[in-house]
């Protein structure tokens, strides 16, 4: 039997152990989906904090010493803090509402028909992620809670924090009498694994791929199952005339370097032609401060020699790091022009006083997330009130940004009769 046989049957199998469990969680009570949760946010806290520890340092030297970016390795580094936040993030999920069994816009036909929507789970969510080990936690809580079972196959640098987050779970559903099959980490780095388990129609019902622009294009060629993707998030500021240009500056600086090597970090500042002498000087210095590297369009160099040329394949770039692109436009109609043509519909804020304008950019930007006065950084489940999230959708299959727990259920559309027949 050939390695890429053994592969098939070994990710085959996994997949329909999942396939079982996700039809038993469907039916679990949310009070036991809740302890299963509270258990493991116990484990990361006690017993396995350590051992997961370990292993990202690991994970993290072996990343370290193979060349790993910078910006990858703060993806992938587990910190006590931030070890706590994951732990915090699955407790914050029990505590939710359980979309499960909620029927929406019920209302009473001529024929006297109750008729609503009913979320239900989709069943098996395969999960492709690279680096970040918190979103194997994050996950498996999210699935869990909304009646799923996932199958996760995690980046190799983030194998062994993968294994030990993976354990975590395994041991809180089997101390509920749950089966462990409904949270299952594929036990190998081997890509044929991914190409295995994207082509298992019929046993896994959808496809969240999360990771870099190769990632998501091979899955979306490949996959046999339906795909929600994550894409790259080539993210904008606009500064328009109208702006308090102190906010915008705050605005502006958050958005690049909270966090640089993030989906939701700007990569490309716009700012209106009728405030770049004002603003242009301050927010370059502000920027260089903090480390970053500024590429500018002509009008932009023309106001400052602290920028590189901007290329053109630098409107369509997600740096993940601390490089930023900055571009004079003319008025909100040159912004929302460069935002069309170079956006990659995932997060995209504006900064004005003028309401007009920000009703036009809420209305006309498309977007998973169109903010007025506010940093980018906010694309965030948590930020949103979703608690956990399982990735961020830019595409519009029945779900766009964040996905909590209800983006990953289904709707069903349920009827309540009296003994009413079709004449």
């Amino acid at each position: 039997m050939s390695e890429q046989t053994d592969i098939r049957a070994l990710v085959t199998d996994l997949a329909e152990r999942a396939r079982k469990a996700a039809r038993k969680l469907a039916g679990v009570p949310t009070a036991r989906k809740n302890a299963v949760l509270r258990r493991a946010a116990a484990e990361i806290r006690g017993p396995a904090r350590e051992a997961i520890l370990e292993a990202n340092r690991l994970d993290v030297e072996e990343g370290r010493s193979g060349g790993l970016g910078a910006a990858l390795l703060d993806r992938l580094s587990l910190t006590p803090e931030r070890l706590e936040g994951v732990a915090a993030g699955v407790e914050h999920v029990a505590g939710l509402p359980d979309p499960v069994g909620t029927i929406n816009e019920l209302r009473r036909l001529e024929n006297g028909l109750e008729v609503g929507r009913m979320r239900v789970p989709l069943g098996v969510i395969g999960m492709i992620y690279e680096s970040r080990p918190n979103v194997t936690a994050d996950a498996a809580a999210l699935c869990l809670k909304s009646g799923n079972a996932v199958l996760l196959r995690g980046g190799k640098e983030a194998f062994r924090s993968n294994q030990a987050f993976a354990a975590v779970f395994a041991t809180a559903l089997g101390a509920e009498g749950l089966p462990q099959a409904a949270v299952t980490l594929l036990p190998t780095t081997d890509r044929e694994a991914t190409r295995v388990l994207i082509g298992l129609d019929g046993l896994v019902d959808l496809i969240i791929p999360r990771g870099g622009e190769s990632l998501i294009r091979f899955v979306a060629d490949n996959a046999r199952v339906p795909v929600v993707q994550h894409y790259k998030g080539v993210c904008h500021v606009y500064v328009d005339v109208d702006a308090d240009l102190t906010m915008a500056l705050d605005v502006a600086v958050n958005s690049k370097t909270d966090r640089t090597g993030v989906c939701n970090a700007m990569e490309t500042l716009l700012v209106d032609r009728a405030c770049a002498e004002r603003f242009i000087p301050p927010v370059v210095s502000a920027m260089r401060e903090r480390g970053v590297e500024l590429r500018g369009d002509a009008a932009v160099r023309n106001l400052t020699e602290a920028c590189a040329e901007a290329t053109e394949d630098d409107w369509d770039t997600e740096y993940l790091d601390s490089i930023l692109s900055i571009a004079i436009v003319d008025g909100i109609e040159g912004a929302l022009d460069h935002v069309a043509r170079h956006g990659s519909h995932h997060t995209e804020a504006i900064v004005t006083k003028d309401y007009a304008k920000a009703r036009r950019w809420l209305r006309e930007v498309d977007a998973s997330l169109v903010l007025v006065n506010a940093s980018t950084r906010f694309n965030d489940g948590a930020q949103l009130g979703l608690g956990a999230e399982i990735g961020i959708s830019t595409t519009k299959l029945h779900a766009y940004g964040p996905m909590g727990l209800a983006e990953l259920c289904a709707q069903k559309w349920v009827a309540f009769g009296d003994g009413q027949v079709r004449g």
